[in-house]
This record gives structure tokens, C-alpha cells and sequence, in this order.
């Protein structure tokens, strides 16, 4: 798991919704979310990755278990991965953007490097 956030969900609420956005983030490369859960979408966008720069049955198959589109699956293994081959990890960075109008949250764009 990625880290101790619970960001007001039960687990499967809270799994579903980083899996969605770890999918949406590595198929658009950038997403505009709170900097909570950007924070908690980070490591897992990373491993996926790097489980794409191994590109081994097993990890292809780890992949699909996680992101809920075959699509973006293929597209990590054979666009993002070779991009990221001589970089050991950091893919992804966090800007700040500010708060939120309706409810003053605090704001960032999370993307790919």
C-alpha cells in the first residue's frame, strides 16, 4: 500500500479510486487533484513503471491487476518504460497550484517527468 492516508475512505473505496487515477494519470500524463491525494498516487504511478522497464510476463500481469485498462497497460510497457529506461525513479512530480474555490483544499497537478 502506498502510504497511511486515508483520505476519509473505507479501504476499497480508497483502492478503487488511486487505481483509477494511477490509470488516468499514466494514459493523459497529468492529473489536477488534491496535493493529499496526489501524494498517495505518486509511488503507485512509480511502480507501475517500473514494472513496465521489466517487462516480464509477471509484471505485466502485476500491471494489469492494478490499472483497470488493457490499453494503458500496453502503453506503459511500450512508450512509457523505454522512456524511463536510464532514469531510476522521480517519473512523476507534484506542483502546488493553491486552494480549491469551493472549499479551500489545497490543490496540485500531479505529472509525468
Amino acid at each position: 500500500m502506498a502510504g497511511n492516508r486515508k483520505l476519509g475512505r473505507t479501504t476499497d473505496h480508497r483502492m478503487s479510486m488511486l487505481k483509477g487515477m494511477v490509470t488516468y494519470l499514466l494514459e493523459n500524463g497529468r492529473i489536477e487533484t488534491t496535493v493529499a491525494r496526489a501524494k498517495e498516487v505518486r509511488p503507485l504511478a512509480e511502480k507501475m513503471i517500473t514494472l513496465g522497464k521489466k517487462n516480464t510476463l509477471a509484471s505485466r500481469r502485476q500491471a494489469m491487476a492494478f490499472i483497470t485498462k488493457e490499453a494503458v497497460v500496453a502503453k506503459t510497457f511500450t512508450e512509457l518504460a523505454p522512456k524511463y529506461a536510464d532514469r531510476n525513479g522521480g517519473y512523476t512530480r507534484i506542483i502546488k497550484t493553491g486552494p480549491r474555490r469551493g472549499d479551500a483544499a489545497e490543490m496540485a497537478v500531479i505529472e509525468l517527468v
